[in-house]
């Protein structure tokens, strides 16, 4: 059952609530179905035709005993479902008030910007998150509308332009969870991918310090000689790398891209042969996206790969 993922494998107290509705209200539709199917079967054989019944069977008009029943059953059933909802609703979306978010996280086509506002990370792709902490989330979009869903941990909600949301993130347990947009939002909408790191409050610390920490640029080599193209070719129109003048957002801040998993928000793992491949002809694995092909040549890729490989 782990591996089917979604509420057989409910990783956070809220998926857990949203699991515990769902198995309540299959149960009581389960219990439906097999009242009436016990009942159809019982009028089938009680009251089927037998020699001899050549007319009208008898007519019965009207019975109070049974409208009460009819009438109050499923009110009761619709009362029990009613307030076993309301109870799910507040415990996966209780009230934010005056809290700040903890996390920002902000849709574009075909990836995720996510902004720690308390500690001032920005990464891309890969949410890191304490285990047992219940976090904030204000969810944004810069271009149209998409749909934030780790089906082990939280709910769906929809990232819409000029509309923020907020949601509660919570992890019950260290792992990776895997998510995807699930609102349609253009040709690369499948591979619009996250992924949730919980990990314990001192790796979590960890982690963050290093996003924090500002990488020594290359002086020699090859990395040397890739972050010369990266700051005087397109790269740095659409990139951050801190530390270097590289400040645009329009794509993923690359200034860690070594410590993340993969690339192109899932598309590739994150290994020096596939950035290769990626920075050689991104639109060979992600059609549509704001990459363009660069047209570098080999020796180039290397340089880039290399430096950005350095920059720890």
């Amino acid at each position: 059952m782990e591996k089917l993922g979604g509420i057989f494998n409910a990783s956070s107290p809220e998926m857990a609530a949203m699991a515990g509705l769902t198995f309540y209200m299959l149960a009581i539709a389960i219990a439906i179905l097999a009242i009436i199917v016990v009942a159809v079967a019982y009028i089938i054989i009680r009251y089927r035709k037998r020699p001899g019944d050549d007319g009208e069977p008898r007519q019965d008009f009207g019975s109070i005993r049974v409208e009460i029943i009819w009438t109050v059953v499923p009110a009761i059933i619709v009362a029990v479902l009613f307030f076993l909802t309301v109870k799910t609703m507040l415990a996966v979306d209780p009230p934010k008030g005056d809290r700040k978010p903890d996390i920002i996280i902000i849709g574009h086509q075909w990836w995720w910007e996510l902004y720690y506002p308390n500690s001032g990370v920005l990464t891309a792709n890969e949410v890191h998150l304490p285990v047992g902490e219940k976090w904030l989330a204000r969810l944004e979009s810069v271009d149209v509308i998409h749909d934030f869903w780790v089906p082990e941990l939280f709910r769906k909600i929809d990232l819409i332009p000029g509309h923020p949301n907020h949601i509660w993130l919570v992890a019950g347990k260290p792992g990776t969870f895997l998510g995807a947009c699930a609102e349609f939002c253009g040709a690369q909408h499948a591979n619009m991918r996250i992924r949730v790191i919980a990990q314990t409050r001192a790796e979590f610390d960890a982690w963050e310090k290093e996003q924090l920490r500002i990488p020594k640029t290359p002086t020699s080599g090859e990395a040397a000689k890739g972050g010369k193209i990266f700051l005087t070719e397109a790269c740095m129109n659409c990139h951050t790398v801190r530390g270097t003048a590289a400040a645009a957002r329009v794509g993923p801040d690359l200034t860690h891209l070594n410590t993340r998993e993969t690339i192109g928000a899932g598309v590739l793992m994150n290994t020096s042969e596939n950035l290769k491949k990626w920075l050689s002809n991104p639109q060979a694995y992600k059609p549509g996206s704001l990459m363009p092909n660069m047209k570098l040549s080999d020796d180039e890729v290397n340089q880039i790969v290399a430096y950005l490989g350095a920059l720890k």
